[in-house]
C-alpha cells in the first residue's frame, strides 16, 4: 500500500461495521490510518491492510491530525473523547463525529470542543456500510465551512457525495433524524402491506414489484409536497385529506379483519382527521406536517 504523505493522517475511533468500512477506505486511498476501539480484536483485519492499532483512545487521537469517530450515539463518543488524557490529546487537532444522535446534543458536543481548543464537524452518513468508499456513499455534514474545505479532500476518500449543510452545528444531525423518520416509518409501512398480503394469500415476492411502484411515486409527491409546505398552499388537488382518510380506514378494516395491529395506520388515520377536524379537509396530505408542528 502506498502512502498519500501530502495528506493528514487520519485516526477512527470506533470499529463497529460502519467504522471498519470507514477506515477501510481510506487505507485503500493510501491514507496514513491509525484505529482504536473499546473492546479489543476488531482492529486485527485492517492492521493486515496496513493501519496502526492503537492501544487507548489517547494514543489514537495523538496520532492523526484528523480524528473520526463512528460509535453508537453521543453517550459513546462522550466516553471516549472527554476523558482529560483523550481530551488533552486532541487539543487544535480536529474531529469528525460521524456517530448518530439528536441536533442538541451535536451543539453540547461543539461547545465541548470550542472549549478545549478542539475543532469540530458534526455529520451524518446516509447510507449502510457496505456502500463506503463507493459513488452511492452520502454524507452531510454541518459546522465551519472552512474546517470542511481544508479536510474534504481526506473526506473525498470514503467515496460517494459529500454535502456542506452550513454553520449551525446541528443541521447535519437534523437531517438525519427526519430522513430516518422518513425511512424506518416507510419501512414499518412496507412490513405491514407484507402482512396483509399475506394474510389474503397472496406472497411478498408477489407483492414487491408493486410495492417498488408505489415508492417510485414517492419523489415527485416529495417535491411537490415540499413546495405545498414551504408556501403554504397544501394543495388538496391531487387527492385531498377527506378521500385518504377513507382510504386509511380500508386498510385498518381489513387489517383488523385478520387480527393484524393497525396502530401505525391508525396513528396516521388519526392525524389525518384531526386535521379534518381543524377545517383541513380539502387540503392536501403535508398539511398534517404544519398541524402536528402547531404548540
Amino acid at each position: 500500500m502506498s502512502t498519500s504523505t501530502n495528506l493528514p493522517s487520519v485516526t477512527v475511533l470506533g470499529l463497529g461495521p460502519m467504522g471498519r468500512a470507514l477506515a477501510g477506505a481510506f487505507l485503500r486511498a493510501g491514507l496514513r490510518t491509525t484505529v482504536w476501539n473499546r473492546t479489543p480484536g476488531r482492529d486485527r483485519e485492517l492492521i493486515a491492510q496496513g493501519a496502526a492499532g492503537a492501544a487507548t483512545a489517547e494514543e489514537a487521537v495523538a496520532a492523526g491530525d484528523l480524528t473520526v469517530v463512528c460509535v453508537v450515539n453521543y453517550d459513546a463518543a462522550d466516553a471516549v473523547l472527554r476523558p482529560d488524557s483523550v481530551t488533552r490529546a486532541l487539543k487544535g487537532h480536529t474531529v469528525v463525529n460521524l456517530s448518530a444522535d439528536t441536533p442538541d446534543r451535536a451543539r453540547r458536543t461543539a461547545r465541548w470542543a470550542e472549549e478545549h481548543g478542539i475543532r469540530y464537524l458534526d455529520g451524518a452518513i446516509m447510507t449502510a456500510a457496505p456502500s463506503i468508499g463507493t459513488p452511492e456513499a452520502v454524507f452531510l455534514y454541518s459546522g465551519p465551512r472552512e474546517l470542511y474545505e481544508e479536510y474534504r479532500p481526506v473526506l473525498a476518500a470514503l467515496g460517494g457525495g459529500h454535502t456542506h449543510l452550513g454553520a449551525e452545528i446541528g443541521r447535519a444531525a437534523t437531517f438525519d433524524i427526519a430522513l430516518l423518520d422518513l425511512f424506518w416509518t416507510a419501512m414499518a409501512g412496507y412490513a405491514h402491506a407484507v402482512a396483509i398480503a399475506r394474510a389474503e394469500g397472496v406472497t411478498a415476492g408477489e407483492l414487491a414489484p408493486f410495492a417498488q411502484g408505489i415508492g417510485a411515486i414517492l419523489p415527485p409527491l416529495f417535491a411537490e409536497f415540499a413546495q405545498d409546505a414551504d408556501d403554504g398552499s397544501y394543495s388538496g388537488a391531487i387527492n385531498p385529506l377527506t378521500s385518504a382518510a377513507s382510504t386509511m380506514s380500508h386498510v385498518i378494516g381489513l387489517s383488523e379483519a385478520h387480527g393484524i395491529d393497525a396502530g401505525v395506520m391508525r396513528a396516521a388515520e388519526g392525524l389525518a382527521r384531526r386535521t379534518i377536524g381543524l377545517g383541513h379537509g380539502t387540503d392536501g396530505f403535508i398539511r398534517v406536517a404544519e398541524v402536528l408542528g402547531r404548540r
